[in-house]
């Protein structure tokens, strides 16, 4: 098992840039709070951030920390979290099910595209899923009285259910709630929600909250609230930021893939017990467990107007030990499917993977505008202003960089995109320069896309017709290219 993880999730890991627009949002903000030290409030390009809670920031300072500020940290926790996920997967397969199954339910949920991706991933999801499974898992086993202290178990459950909040929010304790008052009520024990342990339990969980959202209200009051409540949390529920990817099917394709190789190479099974009307409720308490936990997230979020790949990556823990329990009867096919798996994902973190995302990262573009500023700067003592134009807005440019890129836009571009209320702009929280703002006294450097496939490709010349002054193309970087315009009077 050491081997497989080290070989799947440690591997290649450092050759993987940190991609946009969600991973190089985390490491930005974490490197901006390591850089401020304060770690109780987030913030990116130098203001207060409300997108998330504070844990995974927390992982990713600790790892900057440790390593330094490279790709390598900012994987280092997602990786260990999956490592862990799978081996809490085995000893909790091997509780209700017996060592085998343990077993190849954690290599089924290893070798899967699903879990490769989010193990790898700079997002919340990998803790969460962690800190979401061990809290049920404990709660199963404080209500199967498992241990002589058992009670500690839901004490556990507790604990790990404020991490789950710190995690990702409201979320980490409204989904597992939901799944274990359907078990019970399945199981007709209802009355277990009324014990003193439980109630006992809020407090815990409470109390771990309290250790960074209690601070966050005191500090920032209704504009926290309304931003990470509102916009990133019941906004995302009753409005699609997406709306292409709100249809019934959505989950259903993301199953197929991300549950990829299993979910083709357990469909022969299926099939077969479709067929013959095999199919009945489980008897087991420990099934019903898994079934209603699985069958919860999923109906869950597909409930929910916004949709993202990642989010019913909660139910991976109940269905690949699921699964186990029928590819434990066929070793030979699980060995073939498990090796075969195993070295195309080394493959693909090592070969495949690294130049696809340097495709959606600034990286290349960051090694090629650091230079480039400082030679500006040398020539003329004036830091020279860096601004995006008519490309998508790169936050990795400015974590690799370490310069502040600004998004050129119109004044009706910008008053449409300014963030007002709870709306989806609340998001839009890079700095903006109107076109008419571009100081004349100063070295510009511009940032725009190297395909053309924003409004067709820009040229020096049509940048002199756009924004007026002399601009000349420095050279391509990856997916971007530079130019510049010297300040009036400086002589080139």
């Amino acid at each position: 098992m050491f081997l497989f993880v080290i070989l799947v999730y440690f591997v290649g890991s450092s050759g993987l840039a940190i991609t946009d627009p969600v991973e190089s949002n985390y490491t930005e903000t974490a490197k901006e709070m390591l850089a401020s030290g304060d770690w109780i409030s987030p913030r990116i390009y130098g203001d207060y951030w409300y997108d998330k809670p504070v844990m995974f920031y927390w992982e990713l300072i600790v790892a900057f920390q440790l390593f330094g500020v490279t790709d390598f940290a900012a994987r280092f926790f997602p990786c260990l979290f999956m490592t862990a996920s799978l081996f809490l997967t085995y000893a909790f397969g091997r509780h209700l099910f017996g060592a085998r199954i343990g077993l190849v339910a954690a290599l089924i949920l290893g070798a899967s595209v699903e879990g490769w991706y989010i193990g790898h991933a700079v997002i919340t999801d990998t803790t969460l899923f962690f800190a979401m499974s061990a809290m049920l898992a404990a709660f199963y086993l404080g209500y199967t009285r498992y241990g002589r202290r058992w009670v500690a178990w839901y004490y556990l459950a507790f604990f790990l259910a404020g991490v789950a909040v710190l995690t990702k929010g409201p979320i980490g304790l409204c989904l597992p709630g939901l799944i274990i008052l359907l078990f019970l009520a399945w199981e007709r024990r209802l009355k277990e929600l009324l014990s003193l342990h439980i109630l006992a339990g809020f407090v815990l969980f409470f109390a771990v909250c309290a250790t960074w959202y209690a601070p966050m209200v005191e500090l920032h009051g209704t504009a926290f609230l309304d931003t990470f409540l509102g916009v990133h949390n019941v906004l995302r529920a009753t409005v699609p930021e997406h709306p292409e990817t709100s249809t019934w099917w959505f989950y259903l394709v993301v199953f197929l893939g991300g549950f990829f190789p299993w979910s083709v190479a357990g469909a022969p099974a299926a099939v077969k017990k479709l067929f013959h009307r095999d199919i009945h409720l489980p008897k087991d308490t420990a099934t019903r467990f898994l079934v209603v936990w699985a069958v919860a997230v999923f109906v869950t979020f597909q409930c929910m107007a916004t949709k993202y790949i990642t989010y019913t990556f909660p139910y991976m823990m109940p269905l690949a030990l699921l699964f186990a329990r029928c590819f434990a009867a066929r070793m030979q096919l699980t060995r073939v499917v498990a090796g075969a798996m195993t070295a195309f994902l080394v493959v693909a973190a090592c070969v495949i993977a690294p130049p696809k995302m340097d495709e959606h990262s600034g990286r290349l573009a960051a090694e090629a505008l650091m230079p480039l500023a400082q030679q500006l700067e040398a020539e003329s003592g004036k830091t020279p202003l860096v601004v995006s134009y008519r490309t998508d807005y790169q936050t990795s440019l400015v974590y690799y960089s370490g310069i502040l890129v600004e998004r050129l836009e119109d004044r009706a571009t910008i008053e449409r995109l300014r963030p007002d209320g709870i709306s989806w702009n609340a998001k839009d929280v890079m700095p903006f320069r109107a076109t008419d703002e571009l100081p004349a006294g100063r070295d510009i450097i511009l940032v725009t896309g190297a395909t053309g496939e924003h409004g067709g490709q820009l040229t020096a010349a049509s940048l002199r017709k756009a924004l007026g002054g002399d601009w000349r193309m420095e050279e391509t970087a990856g997916n971007r290219r530079l130019f510049v315009r010297r300040a009036e009077g400086r002589a080139e």
